[in-house]
C-alpha cells in the first residue's frame, strides 16, 4: 500500500464509481452548468463590447488592452484565493461564494461612470468568477462515475460555451441601442442578473465525499454518499453491484508542498507552461476576434454580425468532446486539436470573401471549444483529491496572468496588422502540441485514484 494513501471504510471512491448514471448526476450536472455558463458568459462578453465601447469612444484601444488585462488580473488572484483554497474550504462552499462576488462587481461596472471605474470594476468581477471553471472541473471529476469523467466535464462545457452565441446574440440586438441607459451596460446587467439566479440555484449542491474522505470527515461523507445511492436505487429501481475497495486519499496539512515531490512536480511544470501558452492560443482569438475584424476593415455592426455567426459554432466543440473524451485519448485529442488551430487561424489570415471569412471563424470556435472541453477534464485527472484544486488552481491561474499579459502585447501588435496577431497566437498553438506530447500521461478509462499517483 502506498505510503501517501490509506483505506477507509466507507470507501468512497469505490462506492462512486459503481453508480449507474441517473437523476441525481443529471441534477447535478445541471446546478454545476448554470455556473460554467456565467463564467463564460463573463469571458466572452467583453469581446463583444470591446468594439463598441471603442466604436462610442467610451474607451480607446490602451484602455481596452487594460479592460481585457484587468478582467483576468481579477480572475489570476480568484484563482489563488478560490482555486487553493477549495482544497481547505471544501468544493461547495468555493463553489457559492464566487458567483455572488462576481454579480455584485458586474452591476457595478454596468453603472460605470469612467473608464477607470468600468476597468476597476472589471477587476474585481474577475475576483468572483477567475476559479470558476477550476472547482467545476475538480467537483465534477470527484462526483461522477470515472467511466464518463470526460463526457460529463465536456457537457458543463457545451452548457458553458452556449453562452457563447446567447451572449454575441444580446451583444447585436443591445450595443446599437439606449434604451435607458447605454446598451452594452444592459448586456452587464443581463449577466449579473443570471448569475445572481445560479447562485441562488445551487445552495442546493452536496459537498464532495471524496473530499471530506481526504479530509478525515468520514462520517460526514458516509452519510452522504449513502444518501446519493439511496436516491439512485430509487430512482433506477435496481439494486447496486457490489463496489470495488479504493484506496484512498490519506489526509494531508501541506498538500502544496506536496505537489513538488515526485511524482507531481512535473506535472506541475508542464501544466504552468501548458496553461501560459494555450491561454494566449485560446484568448487570442476569443477576446479579440471581433476587434480583429474590425481592423480588417470591416464595419463595427458588420463585424458583430459575423462574430454572431461565429459564436453560433460554439456549442459544437464540447459537443463533439461529449461524444470523444472518453472515446479517444485525451492527451493526443489535446495535441491534435492544438495543430489544427494553427492551420485553422493561417487560413484566416488569407480569408477574403465573406463567407471564407466565417467559415474559417467558425472553424477556430469549434476548434478551441472542443480543445477546452478536452484539458479542463485533462487537468483535473493529474493530482490527488487531497491537492486536486490546489494543483489546478495554482496551474491554471498562470492562464489567467498569461491573457491579462497577452492582452496588453496583442493591443501593441494589433496597430501593426492582423497577421502579427494571428502569428503570436499560432505560435503559442504549436508549443502546446509540443509540451503535451512530450510529457502528458495518458489518463482514459483509469480510476481517479490511480492516474492521479
Amino acid at each position: 500500500m502506498s505510503a501517501d494513501a490509506q483505506p477507509f471504510a466507507v470507501n468512497v471512491a469505490g462506492r462512486l464509481d459503481r453508480l449507474p448514471v441517473s437523476r441525481f448526476h443529471r441534477r447535478f450536472i445541471t446546478l454545476v452548468s448554470l455556473g460554467a455558463f456565467f463564467d463564460f458568459y463573463d469571458n466572452f462578453m467583453v469581446a463583444y463590447l470591446g468594439a463598441a465601447l471603442r466604436g462610442s469612444g467610451f474607451l480607446d484601444l490602451q484602455q481596452l488592452s487594460l479592460l481585457v488585462a484587468a478582467g483576468f488580473a481579477g480572475m489570476f488572484v480568484d484563482t489563488i484565493v478560490f482555486g487553493l483554497g477549495s482544497d481547505y474550504l471544501g468544493r461547495r462552499t468555493s463553489f457559492i461564494c464566487m458567483l455572488l462576488i462576481y454579480s455584485v462587481f458586474t452591476l457595478a461596472g454596468a453603472c460605470a461612470p469612467s473608464a477607470a471605474w468600468l476597468i476597476a470594476m472589471r477587476a474585481l468581477a474577475g475576483v468572483g468568477i477567475g476559479a470558476e471553471l477550476i472547482v467545476i472541473d475538480t467537483y465534477v471529476t470527484e462526483m461522477v462515475p470515472g467511466t464518463v469523467r470526460g463526457r460529463y466535464v465536456a457537457i458543463t462545457e457545451v452548457v458553458g460555451f452556449s453562452a457563447i452565441p446567447v451572449a454575441a446574440a444580446i451583444s447585436y440586438v443591445l450595443v446599437p441601442t439606449h434604451v435607458l441607459i447605454d446598451g452594452w451596460r444592459w448586456v452587464m446587467v443581463i449577466g449579473s442578473a443570471g448569475a445572481a439566479f445560479a447562485w441562488y440555484m445551487r445552495r442546493g449542491l452536496t459537498e464532495s465525499p471524496r473530499w471530506l474522505e481526504s479530509r478525515g470527515r468520514t462520517a460526514e461523507a458516509a452519510a452522504i454518499i449513502a444518501a446519493i445511492e439511496r436516491e439512485v436505487i430509487a430512482d433506477t429501481g435496481s439494486p447496486l453491484p457490489e463496489p470495488r475497495l479504493v484506496v484512498a486519499d490519506r489526509e494531508t496539512r501541506m498538500p502544496w508542498a506536496e505537489l513538488w515531490r515526485p511524482p507531481y512536480a512535473r506535472r506541475m511544470v508542464m501544466m504552468v507552461i501548458f496553461q501560459l501558452l494555450q491561454a494566449v492560443g485560446l484568448y487570442g482569438w476569443a477576446n479579440w476576434l471581433p476587434t480583429l475584424l474590425v481592423q480588417r476593415g470591416i464595419p463595427l455592426v458588420t463585424s458583430l454580425g459575423y462574430t454572431l455567426l461565429m459564436a453560433l459554432a460554439s456549442p459544437f466543440g464540447p459537443l463533439l468532446a461529449v461524444f470523444s473524451s472518453d472515446r479517444f485519448e485525451r492527451k493526443w485529442t489535446i495535441v491534435a486539436l492544438s495543430v489544427g488551430m494553427v492551420f485553422a487561424g493561417l487560413a484566416f489570415l488569407q480569408a477574403q470573401a465573406p463567407w471564407q471569412v466565417v467559415a474559417c471563424g467558425a472553424t477556430i470556435t469549434t476548434l478551441s471549444y472542443w480543445f477546452s472541453a478536452a484539458f479542463h477534464a485533462y487537468q483535473a485527472e493529474l493530482f490527488p483529491t487531497r491537492a486536486r484544486a490546489t494543483g489546478v488552481g495554482f496551474t491554471y491561474s498562470w492562464s489567467r496572468l498569461s491573457a491579462a499579459s497577452s492582452a496588453l502585447l496583442i493591443g501593441a501588435l494589433l496597430p501593426r496588422g492582423v497577421g502579427l496577431v494571428v502569428l503570436f497566437v499560432s505560435a503559442a498553438w504549436v508549443g502546446v502540441a509540443a509540451i503535451i506530447a512530450s510529457l502528458g500521461p495518458r489518463t482514459n478509462r483509469i480510476p481517479l485514484e490511480l492516474v492521479s499517483r
